[in-house]
């Protein structure tokens, strides 16, 4: 049963969890369906920021317990542009590099023929997926871009689209992870094929939270 329980007014709690949601739902899609994410992006940033940070703490241990002649000396002074010059750096990577993207992968496909995607594989063919999220302020989509690459750079699928938080939460704030991934597979080609997939070896019973204990009113 889904327990994931957020504010229902809260546009970036429900943006979040839904964020959160990608991750788990691509990693185990079924062979050779399965992507496997990509935390270059993510790593940048981390090391941007927390370099950032542990020159904020030098700093302030420098200014609180060295005394005011260590503060003006060049080697603080040195550390404090380093600290404005990593904040910019991190600013400029999380709106013009990241750009929203909430996940970065790659599936190895193992086949000589993906249908409808691919014209030709070979069993190393690496194929990429990035998809980013966004809000608007007081609206209500939740809105995805997706971009699916061959290994050559062809892209062999751009698509935005979106759709109500209520798709996928209940009246509670409740997550209900079946019908956001049915709402991913309708719209992204390669999703709709692991979906397929998925039906195949399960006899069409899926493996995760379905609508039984989604609300009736709350679906669309």
């Amino acid at each position: 049963m889904a327990t994931n329980k957020v504010p229902v007014y809260s546009l970036n709690e429900l943006k979040s969890t839904s964020d959160d949601a990608l991750l788990p739902y691509l990693a185990n899609l079924p062979a050779p369906y399965t992507f496997t994410p990509n935390y270059y992006k993510s790593n940048v940033r981390f090391l941007l920021g927390y370099s950032a940070v542990a020159i904020a703490g030098f700093t302030f241990y420098a200014d609180r317990y060295l005394g005011w002649e260590a503060v003006h000396s060049p080697w603080l002074i040195t550390a404090v542009v380093t600290y404005f010059l990593l904040n910019s750096l991190l600013t400029f990577w999380q709106w013009s590099v990241e750009a929203g993207e909430v996940f970065n992968g790659t599936r190895k496909t193992g086949e000589t023929k993906d249908i409808s995607l691919c014209t030709s594989a070979s069993a190393s063919n690496i194929q990429q997926i990035s998809i980013s999220s966004s809000v608007k302020k007081n609206a209500t989509p939740y809105k995805l871009h997706v971009k699916y690459k061959a290994p050559s750079g062809k892209v062999l699928q751009d698509k935005r689209f979106e759709a109500p938080f209520t798709r996928w939460f209940s009246a509670e704030g409740v997550f209900h992870p079946e019908p956001f991934r049915r709402w991913l597979a309708d719209e992204v080609d390669v999703l709709r094929l692991a979906a397929k997939e998925n039906e195949k070896k399960t006899g069409g019973v899926s493996s995760s939270v379905g609508d039984q204990d989604k609300p009736e009113n709350n679906r669309r």
